[in-house]
């Protein structure tokens, strides 16, 4: 048993109203400059919808993450060694420009200083990389409804339509498919919390860690030539503060802990044949911070006290793993990501409402086939017990404000279905975020060098992955 900890984050879609607040203080805070105009290391999309960039969910034309072999063993589906290094000048499943969009701004000069004429001065669109005027056929957030997994001939009445946010940022996965993709070893992920970052100084700007993520979480920036992704704001982590997207969330969805891993199952795990039993390996791949032996082991491994403590009071833990309300954004991609998504409830459909309140989970307006795509790999039963626990709750609380009876089955006791909806519902600054200030150990002088590249620069840029190749 090797223990190590990771820094987590769940959002309870429910909550999230689609403000936008989350992508706006992130891109204030981190990608405010020239070259990360098109950067959105957060940002919300609309479901059913295509996302951003384009289609990123399609792993047949961008071959992201990784792919199990028929002799069981994982390998990235960007190709081999071999086949990567030939790609190394050239990557035809690297995005485009088009697939995010370019930047622009608009002429306000013309409006500013325009002479006095008959008609109203336009302020045209401009780019921001070429300077040229340009039309706007595409933004972050144009969106068109995709229900292909779903069914070809779906048709869904007006008072049958769906659509919920999906706020998504980079997962910091336990299988990070960028780490192993990166020619020059530049990304790597933090022994301390499990926060993956980029070395400046180690990359080279070779590209193929932004193919490789399924997600299309790690950005190229255009002027300084390297790679950029979300940081998980790890110097507010490292101060014992959460990350500024759910420091400033509106509807307060986000939830932010420490969860403790058993490193020797980490591997099998993403190796599970079937994908939709993928996420009940990586619930096991959570270890339990109250048991005796994952305390002495994580003590082993240097983990301090302080992070003991806190993976016990973890709001992340009792979500996901103790009661299981918490799932992964396509565990099938099997990079086994440490973002958590409680799944929305939605109205009910219409032949349902003049007969009851609250119905089974297989009522709601949003089909379970479609939340199961996108969070439990299509796998139904999962997402249809996580609807009906949620249901539960509401009923539970119903009953208390009402003063009916209890419903006949439950999962768990009254005092359980309580708890849940004080953190999901009501629950205050400290009980959302339980993040342990410092970094175990580690001084700062430490962590500028691994940080800066120390351990990481690869001066010769592919040399260490080319001689990985012999």
């Amino acid at each position: 048993m090797k223990i190590k900890a990771q820094i987590s984050m769940v959002m309870n879609l429910d909550k999230c109203i689609g403000c936008h607040t989350c992508s706006i203080t992130c891109k204030n805070v981190w990608t405010n400059r020239e070259g990360a105009e098109y950067m959105y290391f957060n940002n919300v999309e609309t479901k059913p919808g295509i996302g951003y960039p384009k289609n990123w969910e399609d792993q047949e034309k961008w071959k992201g993450g990784w792919k199990l072999g028929k002799d069981g063993k994982l390998s990235l589906r960007t190709g081999s060694k071999p086949e990567r290094l030939l790609k190394l000048f050239y990557h035809p499943d690297q995005p485009e420009m088009d697939d995010y969009y370019e930047p622009w701004t608009y002429d306000y000069e013309t409006l500013i200083h325009s002479k006095r004429r008959n008609h109203q001065p336009i302020a045209r669109p401009r780019s921001l990389i070429t300077g040229e005027r340009m039309e706007i056929k595409w933004g972050p957030n144009w969106e068109d409804v995709n229900l292909k997994k779903i069914s070809e001939d779906i048709t869904l009445e007006f008072h049958d339509l769906f659509m919920k946010y999906l706020p998504r940022v980079c997962n910091h996965c336990l299988n990070p498919a960028c780490v192993a993709a990166c020619p020059s070893g530049a990304i790597y992920k933090r022994e301390e919390d499990g926060v993956v970052l980029v070395s400046q100084d180690g990359c080279r700007g070779w590209r193929h860690c932004v193919p490789a993520c399924p997600y299309k979480k790690v950005y190229f920036n255009w002027k300084t030539n390297k790679a950029e992704k979300c940081i998980f704001c790890f110097p507010r982590l490292e101060n014992g503060l959460p990350t500024i997207c759910a420091d400033t969330c509106v509807g307060r969805l986000r939830y932010m802990g420490v969860l403790l891993y058993d490193m020797d199952k980490v591997v099998a795990a993403a190796s599970t044949r079937d994908k939709g039993e993928i996420y009940h390996q990586v619930l096991d791949v959570i270890a339990d911070p109250n048991d005796p032996e994952v305390i002495e082991a994580a003590r082993r491994e240097g983990i301090s006290e302080a992070w003991i403590k806190a993976a016990q009071e973890s709001p992340v833990y009792k979500i996901v793993k103790e009661w299981q309300l918490g799932l992964p954004l396509h565990p099938e991609f099997r990079t086994l990501p440490m973002v958590w998504y409680v799944p929305p409830l939605s109205p009910i459909t219409r032949r349902m409402e003049a007969n009851c309140y609250l119905p089974e989970a297989d009522e709601m307006r949003i089909p379970i086939a479609y939340l199961a795509e996108i969070l439990a790999a299509g796998n139904t039963s999962v997402m249809t017990r996580t609807l009906q626990r949620l249901l539960d709750m509401r009923a539970v609380m119903r009953a208390k404000t009402t003063g009916d009876d209890l419903p006949s089955r439950l999962e768990f006791a009254s005092e359980v279905y309580e708890k849940m909806f004080r953190l999901l519902g009501i629950a205050k600054y400290k009980d959302r975020f339980n993040i342990p200030a410092g970094i175990q150990g580690k001084s700062h002088a430490e962590m500028r060098k691994e940080q800066g590249g120390g351990l990481y620069t690869c001066p010769g840029g592919g040399l260490i992955w080319l001689m990985q190749l012999k």
